[in-house]
C-alpha cells in the first residue's frame, strides 16, 4: 500500500534579539523541500523550533493532524513525543559503537529481535548492511552520513529535518545518499526540510524550495521557477546571478512580449521580457554570467537579441571555469571554459562581441520595492 503522505504547516513567530525576529508561515507537503538563504537568515532556527529545541513565541506547529505546538492552546509537545529526526553537519555517532549499535541506540524500548530487524532493514535501504560491525573511525565521510540517517529514520519520524549534513561530501556522493534518501521517503511520505546555502544543491535535490531572509519568506515554489527566473534581487543573487544592472525603460511590445532598456550610464540598450514597467520607469536587470556567450567576430543570423561588442578588462582562473570581464559600455562577468578560453585566444584587450538571449534577462525588484505576496509561487 501507499504511504499516508503527511504535511507539515508551521507559523512561527521567535524574537531572538532586538535586531532579528523570525516570522514564517509555511506548508510543505511529503518529499524534499529545501529552506534556502544566506548564512543568518534563520533557517536553523526553523529546524530548532520545529524540533521543540527552541520554543517559538507565538505560533502553531503541525505534521498532519497532530499538533507539537500552539501558543494559544499552551501546548509545547516535548522532543521525546515530537518523533522528529534531526541530522545536522555534527553527525554526532558514538565512536565507540558499531554502525550497527548506532543505529539501534534509539530503539531501547523493542525487544531484540524487533531492534535486530528494524536495523538491518534501514541498513540496507542505504546500502551500509556490509558495514555493520565497524565503527566510525573506520568509515568514509560518506559512509557516516548514512549511518547517521539511518539511526535517524530507524525510529520511524514524521518529519526529517537536515542541517547541511551533505555540505563536506562531494556531489556525486551527496546525490547519491539523496537518491536513497528519496527511495526510503517514497514507502514512508514524510516531509523532509534540507537546509542549505548552495544554490546548486537547491536545483540538485530539492522538489520545492522555501527561501528567507532576515528571518522571513521571500519566495517559495519550484526550484526552477524560484531561482531560475527570480523576481526579486536578493533572490537572484543567491541563485548564482552575477550581472546587476540599473536600467530605465525606453519602450515596450507587448505584441512581442519584450521592452527595450537603457542601462544607467552607459550608451547600451538591451532587449528584456516585458514587465508591467511603463516607458521612464527605473528597474534592475539581473543577467547569469553563464548565460552569455563571447564571440570574437561580430555575430550574424542569430535569434539572441542581445549583440554587444566590448574589450576584454580581466580573465581570472576560478576552478573549472574562467570568468571573463568585459566591457561593452558597462561591465559584465562572464563565465566561460578554460578550453573555450584556449581555442577563441581570449586575452586582455581582446576585442569580443557579447551575445545575451532576451529571456536570459530577469527584470527583478529591490529590497524597497518587495511584496511577499508577489514573490510567492
Amino acid at each position: 500500500m501507499p504511504p499516508i503522505e503527511m504535511n507539515l504547516t508551521a507559523r512561527i513567530r521567535k524574537n531572538l534579539s532586538a535586531s532579528f525576529t523570525l516570522d514564517v508561515d509555511f506548508s510543505v507537503p511529503a518529499g524534499i523541500t529545501i529552506l534556502f538563504g544566506a548564512s543568518g537568515a534563520g533557517k536553523t532556527t526553523v529546524l530548532r523550533c520545529l524540533a521543540g529545541l527552541l520554543p517559538p513565541d507565538e505560533g502553531l506547529i503541525a505534521v498532519g493532524s497532530d499538533v507539537l505546538f500552539d501558543s494559544a492552546r499552551a501546548l509545547d509537545l516535548p522532543v521525546p513525543r515530537r518523533r522528529i529526526a534531526y541530522v545536522s553537519q555534527n553527525l554526532a555517532l558514538f565512536p565507540h559503537l558499531s554502525v550497527t549499535q548506532n543505529v539501534q541506540y534509539g530503539l531501547a524500548s523493542f525487544d531484540e529481535p524487533s531492534r535486530h530487524e528494524r536495523a538491518l532493514s534501514i541498513l540496507e535501504s542505504f546500502r551500509i548492511a556490509h558495514l555493520s560491525g565497524r565503527k566510525p573511525p573506520q568509515l568514509s565521510g560518506g559512509e557516516r552520513q548514512r549511518v547517521a540517517l539511518a539511526r535517524s529514520l530507524v525510529t520511524d519520524p514524521r518529519l526529517l529535518l537536515l542541517d547541511e549534513p551533505l555540505s563536506a561530501l562531494d556531489h556525486l556522493t551527496s546525490s547519491q545518499i539523496i537518491g536513497d534518501l528519496r527511495a526510503w521517503n517514497a514507502t514512508h511520505g514524510i516531509p523532509i526540510l534540507y537546509v542549505t546555502h548552495s544554490h546548486r544543491e537547491v536545483f540538485a535535490l530539492g522538489e520545492r524550495v522555501v527561501v528567507l531572509q532576515n528571518g522571513r519568506i521571500v519566495a517559495e515554489g519550484l526550484p526552477l521557477e524560484v531561482l531560475d527566473s527570480p523576481s526579486l534581487e536578493l533572490v537572484a543573487q543567491l541563485a548564482g546571478f552575477e550581472n546587476f544592472f540599473d536600467a530605465t525603460v525606453l519602450s515596450l511590445d507587448k505584441n512581442s512580449g519584450i521592452m527595450h532598456c537603457r542601462l544607467d550610464g552607459a550608451n547600451l540598450e538591451l532587449e528584456v521580457p516585458l514587465t508591467r514597467a511603463q516607458p521612464g520607469a527605473a528597474v534592475r536587470l539581473a543577467i547569469r554570467a553563464g548565460d552569455i556567450i563571447i564571440a570574437t567576430q561580430q555575430p550574424a543570423g542569430l535569434s539572441a537579441r542581445n549583440i554587444l561588442p566590448g574589450t576584454i578588462a580581466s580573465l581570472v582562473r576560478e576552478g573549472s571555469l574562467m570568468s571573463v570581464h568585459v566591457d561593452a559600455g558597462a561591465r559584465f562577468e562572464v563565465h566561460v571554459t578554460p578550453r573555450a578560453c584556449e581555442s577563441l585566444s581570449l586575452h586582455t584587450g581582446s576585442r569580443v562581441w557579447l551575445v545575451i538571449k532576451t529571456h536570459s534577462c530577469q527584470v527583478v525588484s529591490g529590497p524597497a520595492a518587495f511584496d511577499p505576496g508577489l514573490a510567492r509561487s
